[in-house]
């Protein structure tokens, strides 16, 4: 299939990207994590897309599973809306203005980053700091 993105086309197996964005779904469900982390790489990777588009798309990926599990949380007892109110319209403001950010920058500087905050998280979740 091609995706058409700004004048800019790329080839993409669709197949292969919904198998591998539903084995991430489950997992990031079952394991209550954004999905985000992974999401990238296998755009990135596997699909083969560009990292400027890659990131506003995990985004959008992840929003369907984040809303959910934040109406779970609020079943709960244990959302903030506050938070939710915040960072919500920040992730899709980020979500718009990311690719463009990333499309004037080289895509290896973009991988760069990438590659450090997922550093910095699988760091973080391992509890280094």
């Amino acid at each position: 299939m091609t995706v058409e993105f700004w004048g800019q086309e790329f080839k993409v197996n669709i197949i292969i990207g919904c198998i591998g964005a539903f084995i991430l779904a489950i997992l990031a469900s079952m394991f209550g994590f954004g999905g985000g982390p992974f999401m990238v790489p296998l755009m990135t990777v596997v699909l083969g897309l560009p990292m400027y588009l890659v990131v506003g798309s995990s985004l959008l990926a992840i929003l369907f599973n984040t809303l959910m599990s934040s109406m779970r949380h609020y079943q709960f007892g244990n959302f903030d809306p506050t938070f939710f109110l915040i960072m919500f319209p920040a992730a899709i403001l980020g979500g718009f203005i990311a690719p463009q950010i990333a499309k004037r920058v080289s895509p290896l500087v973009v991988k760069r980053v990438a590659v450090v905050g997922l550093v910095l998280l699988g760091l973080s979740l391992l509890g280094v700091f």
